[in-house]
């Protein structure tokens, strides 16, 4: 493991942390629709903080689950899932997982396990599945990890995102246990302009976040709709990467947006998020989205939006001992802002925002660690597990 004091490179940094909000955005002429929204005032980036690489060589780690010896369940989008040990001990690939599909975007996504693993062992994957003709889809697995880690065994597939499509792209997938008994999971609308109008289509689960049994699949959603599918939570979502429950126990999720309008939301059930029909930002061609709007009766706002993008990736709100000024912010990974991303919170929305370890990389997974640190995973050829404490820490 190798530790680096970023207190120098904070100096150097700091006028580059307090630039982020001057880039002008890819959509000038949209407001927002409450003080706030969008470039929240930039919180001073000045807490020197050390990183300690604890395993480096993975390849495009997208998914972190910490298991009660300390030792860290990852995933690889190339297909891999993998133990790290607390001294950094990188496990050879697990065996038993179901077929993956591992062009573009897709992969091995998020992995997860619930309170008693150390009592059942079990753990969940979400992953891009081959299907008929050449299509894909975001599907959910679940299995028993061996005694000695080699081996999930009894796996099975819980849950298909329908219908498949033939694209690589905008899987979602994050999952997140609910703490009454359910297990969300966030899908992706699968980015060609033909599939992302079902983002709004509540008979398929193309662009929604749904829930369902961890143990059996079976839905667990609260659509209110009636003919939308049982285990629809909410709909309207682009491209889910993040999602955490906050002090509250309530979902939150993030979500790329198109050239200027990446998400924050919390989803509530039976709700309409917009996308494609309304949002903020634009096509890549520099063309508007559908009609241009950015508010609908029976549509929801996002909490907070980002123009331009910082590409969001995984997302969790702070509750550790480490850094008790952050009690209650929420950090973001971000992937083409190359940083981890504060959001300060009052109640449901943002009071500042700051960017922190600019230059660190494509972050893609934030999680805190039982122990109140930050752990970091890099989206990266010799993607990193990096520990981020307060600079002079017992880290």
């Amino acid at each position: 493991m190798t530790t680096l004091t970023a207190a120098a490179a904070l100096l150097a940094g700091t006028a580059l942390a307090q630039d982020f909000n001057a880039a002008a955005p890819n959509a000038p002429d949209q407001q927002p629709a409450f003080e706030n929204q969008t470039r929240a005032p930039v919180l001073a980036d000045d807490v020197a903080l050390d990183q300690t690489v604890i395993a480096e060589g993975l390849d495009h780690p997208w998914g972190l689950a910490e298991l009660p010896d300390g030792t860290w369940l990852v995933t690889e989008r190339a297909g891999n899932l993998r133990l790290v040990g607390a001294d950094g001990t990188l496990s050879g690939p697990i065996d038993g997982l179901p077929p993956i599909d591992t062009r573009d975007q897709g992969g091995l996504l998020d992995v997860a396990v619930a309170d008693d693993f150390a009592d059942t062992r079990r753990v969940w994957i979400s992953f891009a599945q081959p299907r008929e003709g050449g299509k894909t889809a975001t599907a959910v697995a679940t299995g028993t990890l061996s005694a000695d880690g080699r081996r999930l065994e009894g796996t099975k597939v819980i849950w298909q995102q329908q219908p498949a499509w033939a694209s690589t792209k905008h899987y979602g997938s994050v999952l997140v246990f609910d703490g009454q008994g359910g297990l969300f999971v966030t899908t992706g609308e699968r980015s060609n302009p033909e599939s992302r109008v079902y983002a709004q289509n509540v008979t398929t689960t193309l662009g929604k976040i749904v829930r369902i049994d961890p143990e059996t699949g079976a839905p667990m959603g609260d659509p209110g709709v009636a003919e939308a599918l049982p285990e629809i939570w909410s709909w309207g979502h682009r491209n889910v990467q993040g999602a955490a429950l906050d002090g509250q126990g309530r979902l939150w999720t993030i979500e790329h947006g198109p050239k200027g309008g990446d998400e924050l939301n919390r989803p509530q059930a039976g709700r309409n998020y917009g996308w494609p029909r309304v949002t903020y930002g634009l096509d890549y061609s520099g063309r508007p989205i559908g009609e241009g709007i950015t508010q609908l009766e029976g549509t929801e706002q996002p909490v907070y939006y980002w123009d331009p993008v910082i590409a969001p990736g995984q997302m969790a709100f702070y509750d550790g001992a480490m850094f008790p000024d952050w009690q209650g912010d929420l950090l973001i990974g971000g992937l083409r802002a190359g940083a981890l991303v504060r959001l300060e919170m009052d109640g449901d929305r943002v009071t500042g925002e700051a960017r922190h370890l600019q230059g660190i990389g494509r972050v893609r997974e934030v999680e805190v660690a039982r122990d109140g640190a930050i752990m970091l995973l890099t989206d990266d050829d010799n993607g990193k597990l990096i520990r981020v404490t307060p600079a002079g820490s017992d880290s």
